[in-house]
């Protein structure tokens, strides 16, 4: 299994290319109203931010931001204040997409397209913007921290081992 940092980072990949669907979705719909192709589109970008999006984001607050926020660092603390506050402005923003979302997916058609087109284009600029910032900057500290640790510990086995002999 990849550490938690580096299937992260490869669920930001995943993210990125399930973003571009959600915009070929809204051009979609603004084209071909919602057919069969909008139908699947919308139906695997529900299940995928539904799913995989909040489970990264749990990860994320679970396994990342504690070690970062124990150094102490103020810059480090704001920048995970600010990925806090974007999980929290992704998640009020998913709750009003998602509905919208499982709507299409099943067919409807009393979805409004620039209310999703909107509602599209804040959801993608949040997780743009949340993303340049982990990637940028607090994943390649968690990296470093995480090495650094790894070091201590093949350190501390080493010395442990020369006194024991």
């Amino acid at each position: 299994m990849l550490p938690p940092i580096e299937r992260l980072q490869g669920t930001h990949q995943r993210m990125m290319t399930t973003l571009q669907d959600l915009e070929a979705l809204a051009r979609r719909l603004e084209t071909g109203g919602v057919d069969e192709t909008a139908q699947t589109l919308a139906g695997g970008i529900h299940r995928f931010f539904e799913e995989v999006g909040r489970t990264h984001h749990d990860e994320e607050e679970r396994h990342i931001f504690p070690a970062l926020l124990a150094s102490a660092d103020p810059v480090l603390e704001e920048q995970v204040a600010q990925l806090r506050q974007d999980h929290g402005w992704i998640e009020q923003n998913w709750r009003e997409l998602s509905p919208l979302l499982d709507a299409l997916s099943q067919g409807h058609t009393w979805v409004e397209a620039d209310l999703l087109r909107t509602m599209i284009e804040v959801f993608t600029q949040l997780h743009h913007a949340h993303i340049a910032l982990e990637e940028s900057m607090v994943y390649p500290e968690a990296r470093r921290r995480e090495a650094e640790a790894r070091t201590q510990t093949a350190q501390r086995r080493a010395h442990w081992t020369k006194e024991a002999a």
